[in-house]
Order: C-alpha cells, then structure tokens, then sequence
C-alpha cells in the first residue's frame, strides 16, 4: 500500500451521515458554531499577547501586526470552510488532508494538530492562572507564587525577594475542571461557551467605549513632529518588527479552525460550518484591531512590555486622565471588570481548545492509525470520553510544569504548518475530485489557497529558530509511532482492488500546490538573510533549518502529486522496515542537533 494512498471521499461523507450510540451527537447550530469561534479566538491573545507583540515587537504598528494576521488567518478560514462544508467530519485538518494529500500526510497534520489543541490548551490554562492569582491579590487573597509558576522559574516579587515556581496549581485545576466538563457532553459544552461569550465580548465592547475617548494619538505618533518629547514613532522596530509581531499574535487567531473540529456535531455542516469558521474569525478580527489601537493609544507601548495585563494598564492610563469625572468612577472598577473577563474568557477558550484534540484522536483512531478505544464513544453522553480524559490529562501536566512563552510558540508554528497543508490540499482537490459536492466554495481559487500557504510560511519564517528545532523533533518522534503501529494498523489495508481503483480518480497534477511550496522555499531563501535582523554568524543556521523543513515538505508533496499512487489493499513490510529504521535515524540525528544547538544557544545568539 502507498503511503499516499487516500480514503475516498464517498467513504469520509457516509461516515459523517453514520448514526446510533457509537457515534457523535448532532447538536450544535450555526450560532452554536460561531460562539465557539470566538470562545476560542478571544483568549489569551487579547488579554495578554497585544501587550507583549506592541512592547517588544511592533510599538504602535501592532495593529498593522493584527491586520497581517488576520488575512492570514482569513485565507486560511476560506480553505477549512470549503473543506468543513463538503467533508463534514471530525478531524478537522487530518481527515482533510486523508481525502486529498494521502495517509502520511494525514498522519503528520493529526500529529501536528496535537501542539495545536493540547499545547493551545495548556497555554491557555497558564494565562488563566496568571488573571486569577492576580484578582486573588485585588481581593485580599495571597496565592503562594512558588505555587503558580512552573518549575525553576523565578519571580521576583515587591518586597525585593524571588519566589521559584514549584508548580502551576491553578492551572492543572482548570485543566481537569474543564476535561470534567467536556465529558458531560458537547451541548452543554457549548451552552456553557455561549453564555462565557456573550460576558467577555461584552468586556472587550466595555474597553472599547471606556477607552476611545481618552486615546493620546500622541503615544501612536500621529499628529505630532518626529523626535518630539511624547511622540512616538509608529514602527520603532521596523517592518521586521511588524511581521514578527503578526507571528507571536497569531496565536491570538487561532480558534476558528477548531470550529472545524465539530463538523460531526452540527446539524445542518454543509451550511453552518462556513458561517461558524468566517463569523466567528470576522467578529473578533475586528474587535482586535479597535482593542489595539485604543490600547497602545491609551499608553506609552513601552509599558507593555512585561505588562501581564496589558489591557488592565491602558484601562489605568485612561483612569488618570478621567480623574474627578463620572467616567473616573465608572472606570476605577473596570480593572477587575477586565480580570474577571478575562478570566471567564480564558475558561472558554480552554473549553473549545480541549474540545478539539479528543475528535482529532476519534479520527485517526476510526482510521485505525490509533488503537480502537481512541474511538470509543460514551453511551449516554456521546462524547469520546476516552481521549478527551487523556487529553485534558496532558493539557493538566503541560500546563503544571511548561511556561507559557514556549507553549505559545510552538502552538503558533504548529497551526500554521496546518494551514500550509489545507491550503496545498484545497488546490489538490480541486483537481483529483471537480465533481465533489461544493455547498461552499473559495473564491480565486487557486490564488488564495497558493497566498495561505506563502502567507503561513512567511510568519513562520518569523518564529524563533529553537522553536523551529522542536517542531522537527516533535515531527520526528510522530514518524517513529507512524511506522511503528499505524502504518500497519491502518484501515485502508483492507481496502479490496475493486474499491480502490473506484475511489481513484487520477487527474493532471494541479501545477498550482507546487508552485506554493517552491514559493515558501523562494521565500525563505529571501527572508531569512535580508528582512530578518538575525546576528551575521547565525544566518547560515537559520536558513539551513528552515529550508530542511520546506524542501522535506516539497518532496512530499511532489511524490504525493507524481509519484505511482497505490491504493490497493495490504500492507508491505519493506515499507515498513525501511521507514522505521529511516524515522529513528532520523530521530536520532536531530536529537544531537537538538542537544548541541541548546548547549552552544549562548553562543550562537540565535533567535
């Protein structure tokens, strides 16, 4: 069997039409849809990112930084809402890359998707604890910083001391709370999203109107002489700045895709699966921007540095300048208005983040690419109460023992290596399938799919290097388990020869996904040299890592495109030998990378 061979579409959509106690329960509405959208997106970006990308990276442009990352992300939302309307199944990326691109490739993306919802999640849960241990502090209650904080950090604190992490306490708690949850079932999982929604978009509406009026264009650098005392410049870190600022945000974005992941549970997917994934990215693309502007606006963006509430201090800077008025009043609670809804907030985000991951594993394991009980489903509440357990277990630890600004990164870098896949696989479809049933269709196609796929690969071109060193590995370790257990567990060798010469509709290769992996590669050939501000002696490395990553992926894609396709049944034990002993080389060789490049960090100054 190759390792390209695809699961016809015909077999994705019936699966999706399966009903009975075995399967997932279709429950959730268009709204429904779109209130996870923005459950998801609204979170930790908002409430602590902005602060961090204006004050290390963009100054007042971080809102051209949210405008760059929006489009992408909005490229990207069009190819999942075709794909989430003509193959509505959970699975999310990986069942569309299994339609289009082929079994490895699906198995990558499921893999891939794991640092996006578990690690997305755990990220999550480490922002949370931070808003509660600090509206703890506003009422009164203490809550041991040693206890709040992973292991070995240290946190200096206002008599003059350090506090060194122990264990984040909160976080882990969260965790389970909302795994709990998620169990019970994905309607009341959704209704409590809803409700969580409507408070903190309510806060987020409350910020903007408290804080338009009292914006100094000043700190922007707009209205005033250059080089002035109080006039700021709008990009004191230039384009460059920008652009890296759009890569640390876009983890503000990323939410609308797990929309996708719900496919199975929508009532009507073919109609409410685009207006879940474009509303909900819509609404709060929009509300980002306006929060911002207003914010750096409000203050001085160099007070927002390692600002752990960014929004509550431009809230602080308006509450000086409203001081003896009514608005004073009204905006000397606001601070803990923004706590408690970030807090709500976050809650909600984690809620549709876990949510994603179990039906990623309920796929693959329907696929036979995990063990069975992955697919278990429970009786009363028709939730894959297995894998959502084991998730939030995972979500728990990471969150427990990882500081956010790791799990940050490599969230950001593994959900836009998913959009560099759907976007490949979109323009693949087009062509192996023209006859599929298209409810919602990308426009321009293939120009959009080809500008998500450049358009990811620039922002993650902008990701630090040792960022880029784990993704490898992380990949590595999936090759291993791929060809270890699933490559010969895999459904599709029971596939007849009758069946598969049905399901293959061999078409002329779409020039079109070629031609956008040549262009990331042309890109980072360009980007990584003369738009990134690296240190002269780490340019090599850089360019060097990043191109291994690309020039794999073309490979893939091109073998995938022009190779012989087999999608006969069985399975060949060659294959197998050759890719397990091939993936723990491989393993192994970029666990040395990995180990001298950590040891020689310092040295190196890379970024």
């Amino acid at each position: 069997m190759s390792l390209f061979a695809t699961k016809s579409i015909e077999s994705i959509v019936a699966e999706a039409s399966e009903t009975g106690e075995h399967t997932l329960k279709k429950t959730l509405s268009a709204l429904d849809l779109t209130m996870l959208g923005v459950g998801a997106i609204i979170g930790t970006g908002i409430f602590v990112l902005t602060g961090q990308a204006a004050g290390k990276h963009a100054g007042p442009a971080v809102v051209i930084s949210m405008i760059i990352a929006g489009i992408v992300s909005m490229f990207a939302a069009l190819c999942y809402s075709e794909f989430a309307a003509c193959i509505p199944i959970s699975g999310s990326a990986y069942a569309y890359g299994y339609g289009t691109l082929g079994e490895f490739v699906a198995w990558i993306i499921g893999w891939d998707l794991i640092l996006e919802y578990a690690f997305g999640a755990a990220t999550v849960a480490v922002g949370w604890s931070g808003y509660v241990v600090s509206f703890l502090a506003d009422i009164g209650i203490n809550f041991p910083i040693s206890l709040a904080t992973p292991p070995g950090i240290s946190v200096p604190m206002a008599d003059g001391s350090t506090a060194v992490g122990i264990f984040n306490l909160p976080a882990f708690l969260i965790a389970i709370a909302v795994t709990a949850l998620l169990v019970k079932g994905i309607k009341e999982s959704a209704r409590f999203n809803s409700m969580i929604v409507i408070i903190k978009v309510l806060v987020v509406v409350l910020f903007i109107i408290a804080g338009i009026g009292y914006v100094n264009t000043d700190n922007i650098g707009i209205g005033c002489v250059a080089g002035a005392p109080g006039c700021a410049e709008f990009m004191p870190f230039g384009f460059s700045g920008v652009i890296t600022g759009a890569a640390v945000i876009f983890f503000a974005y990323i939410g609308f895709d797990a929309v996708s992941t719900a496919a199975q549970e929508a009532k009507n997917p073919q109609r409410d699966m685009p207006i879940g994934i474009l509303g909900s990215l819509i609404i709060c693309t929009f509300l980002y921007i306006l929060v911002s502007g207003i914010m750096v606006g409000l203050v001085d963006y160099k007070l927002l540095t390692n600002a752990a509430a960014p929004i509550a201090v431009a809230i602080d800077a308006a509450l000086l300048k409203a001081e003896g008025t009514t608005m004073g009043v009204i905006l000397s609670v606001f601070p803990m208005i923004i706590k408690v809804g970030a807090v709500l907030g976050l809650s909600s985000t984690m809620v549709v983040m876990v949510m994603g991951q179990p039906r990623v594993f309920y796929s693959m394991s329907k696929d036979g690419l995990l063990p069975k009980w992955a697919a278990k489903v429970h009786p009363k509440y028709q939730t894959p109460h297995i894998t959502t357990m084991i998730t939030g277990a995972i979500v728990a630890v990471l969150a427990g023992f990882v500081p956010i600004n790791l799990l940050g990164e490599l969230v950001s870098i593994g959900t836009l290596f998913a959009f560099v896949i759907v976007g490949t696989g979109i323009i693949i479809l087009r062509s192996s399938n023209p006859a599929l049933n298209r409810p919602f269709k990308v426009p321009l196609s293939p120009f959009i799919p080809m500008a998500t796929v450049v358009s990811a690969a620039y922002l993650m071109n902008s990701l630090p290097l040792d960022t880029w060193i784990r993704l490898i590995v992380w990949m590595s370790i999936g090759l291993v388990v791929y060809f270890a257990y699933s490559y010969t567990h895999s459904n599709l060798r029971h596939v007849t020869n009758e069946a598969a010469n049905q399901s293959e509709s061999r078409s002329t290769p779409p020039i079109a996904a070629m031609l956008s992996i040549l262009g990331a590669i042309a890109l980072t050939i360009y980007q990584v040299p003369y738009l990134m501000n690296l240190p002269e002696g780490s340019i090599a490395l850089n360019l060097g890592i990043r191109l291994f990553a690309w020039i794999v992926t073309g490979v893939l894609v091109a073998m995938l495109m022009y190779g012989k396709q087999d999608n006969r049944g069985g399975s060949d034990d060659r294959i197998r030998k050759i890719g397990l002993i091939f993936s723990l080389v491989n393993l192994v060789a970029w666990a040395g990378i990995t180990y001298w490049f950590f040891v020689h960090y310092a040295e190196l100054h890379t970024k």
